[in-house]
């Protein structure tokens, strides 16, 4: 194991160093790090990434057999870890591999719950668990979803009827489950699968058709701040707390009220870019409203501020579900509420919704979506609104006309990298995508064929870039030759390059391809003629310049 990376980076959330460790500091570091995300465990290293050297008992070498039996029967339940006994600079290092624990919460022996988070001076720490941790830890452990927990003292006089309603015009809605819109209260409440074994009422029902008396006493956290601090006459900042179907519409009115539209000419067709796509609205909010964490105190927030517009949720990501894998991975934190909002027609019923979110913002031209901020405690999605990548959208706008298949998401993205970072290679690209290099090789070959890219070189020279006819689609064909990997490229080769894909050029084309003034550009036109290299075609404003015989 090459240990120089990990200690050039420091500690992070899940990589701890110990100097030493006794018995007690050795269970409360491993309990630490499995109640968390899981990771390694340095013993032998400072905490500024000085290796020191770790020693077993009385002095001696350490055991990594005795040392992995040890944690397993000093933690409660027992917890298997893997321990390599690494040479590094003339010293042993012990590296403790935790695995997150992932049927319930671990402890040591003595009672002690810790988890691994973000300390209040913003390093990693241990931190103890709160009784909300034991709760939510309780309930994933033994799988039990908490919107199907029993509202104890909750009866039929604290659900809302028009709450009940409300669920009904939805569903009756083409995106909606039409068959529930037929039936009574009680009939919908089993349906849904909201009354506990016993015909109670369960916590999911207060959260969706409760009474604002039922959710101050039984979900005062559904609660939901809208803000919006732009400088534009609508500015807010509200507390919602509301049932849940009800939070979702009003929160979509106000975004519905604020997204404004940029219309774009695509030749002879107009095309409105709205600031919010409706996936992006519906599914952000459907988001935080179903998976935050109803245990963890605070509302969702919903911000607009600047060129972004973000949704925070507390409570961190499901267990198995990370910001690295958020496209492909589908864990809801209640199937129950999930259940209702699929069936009321609110979200999308693949799963698949974030995918839609991520690809409306790249049709658009605009960046995509980020988790980067998101922690354990919280879920923050960052939607960037500035403005659009008119080349971009203009080019998909096109190929749409044209009648041609739509662009995969993993396509659009690596359309969108190149665009922006310039010609790569496949493991350029799965690097800053996360995606394994056979899936980028396979879009590369699809998008090869598609017309979209273009390679050059190979083996491990091989790169990708977009094609002349992405830019002769996007309306900006010079910008091809200047992306051109030909180093110290002369105005005349540009110049005739330019012809030979375009069939002609004009003398402003020409200057602005070379970077060069008109009268300048005249120039080396005028030589290329009296050279033969081009023939002049047409007069005044329609003079341009072509390639002989053509």
């Amino acid at each position: 194991m090459d240990l120089g990376p990990l200690l050039a980076a420091g500690e992070t959330l899940d990589v701890e160093f110990k100097r030493r460790l006794g018995k007690d500091d050795l269970y409360q570091a491993v309990v630490c790090m499995a109640n968390g995300t899981g990771g390694l465990i340095l013993v032998g290293v400072d905490d500024d990434g000085t290796v020191v050297g770790a020693t077993g008992d009385h002095g001696g070498p350490v055991d990594a057999d005795l040392l992995a039996g040890r944690i397993q029967n000093g933690i409660e339940p027992p917890l298997s870890v893997d321990v390599e006994v690494v040479p590094w600079e003339g010293k042993n290092v012990a590296v403790i591999t935790v695995p997150q624990a992932k049927s319930s919460f671990v402890g040591t022996r003595k009672g002690l719950f810790v988890k691994r988070l973000v300390g209040p001076d913003g390093r990693p720490a241990c931190m103890p668990m709160t009784p909300m941790d034991v709760l939510r830890a309780g309930f994933d452990g033994i799988g039990l979803d908490y919107a199907r927990a029993e509202a104890r003292g909750a009866e039929w006089a604290h659900l809302d009827p028009g709450e009940f309603d409300r669920f009904r015009r939805l569903a009756a809605q083409s995106a909606g489950d039409k068959g529930l819109a037929e039936l009574a209260d009680a009939e919908l409440l089993r349906a849904l699968d909201l009354l506990t074994p016993d015909g109670g009422i369960s916590l999911g029902a207060i959260l969706v058709f409760g009474t604002s008396e039922a959710l101050r006493r039984w979900a005062p956290t559904a609660e939901v701040l809208f803000q919006d601090s732009r400088p534009h006459g609508l500015e807010a900042n509200e507390d919602l707390l509301l049932p849940l179907l009800s939070a979702f519409e009003e929160i979509e009115a106000r975004l519905a009220l604020r997204n404004s539209v940029t219309p774009v000419e695509v030749g002879l067709v107009r095309v409105d870019v709205p600031l919010l796509s409706e996936s992006v609205r519906r599914e952000s909010i459907a988001n935080a409203l179903v998976h935050r964490d109803y245990a963890e105190v605070g509302p969702i927030q919903v911000t607009f501020t600047g060129a972004t517009f973000s949704v925070a949720s507390p409570g961190g990501f499901p267990r198995d579900v990370s910001p690295v894998n958020i496209l492909n991975r589908s864990a809801p934190r209640s199937p129950a509420l999930a259940n209702v909002f699929k069936r009321a027609g609110l979200v999308e019923r693949r799963g698949k919704g974030v995918q839609d979110m991520f690809a409306s913002q790249l049709r658009a031209g605009r960046g995509a979506p980020d988790y980067g901020r998101s922690t354990q405690r919280s879920v923050i999605v960052d939607v960037p609104l500035g403005d659009e990548d008119r080349e971009l959208l203009i080019f998909l706008a096109r190929r749409q006309n044209e009648g041609q298949r739509a662009l995969t998401l993993t396509e659009l993205r690596m359309v969108h990298e190149i665009k922006h970072g310039g010609p790569a290679s496949s493991a350029d690209v799965a690097e800053w995508l996360r995606l394994p290099v056979a899936d980028v090789r396979a879009a590369a070959t699809a998008l090869v064929e598609a017309g979209v890219l273009e390679s050059r070189g190979n083996g491990r020279a091989q790169r990708y870039m977009l094609t002349a006819r992405f830019y002769e689609l996007a309306e900006d064909r010079a910008a091809y030759l200047r992306l051109r990997p030909v180093d110290r490229i002369q105005q005349r080769r540009l110049i005739a390059d330019y012809v030979r894909e375009f069939g002609s050029i004009t003398r402003s084309k020409a200057a602005e391809l070379c970077q060069i003034a008109p009268t300048a550009a005249r120039t080396v036109l005028k030589g290329m003629t009296e050279e033969g290299l081009l023939e002049l075609r047409g007069e005044r404003r329609a003079a341009h310049y072509v390639l002989p015989d053509s």
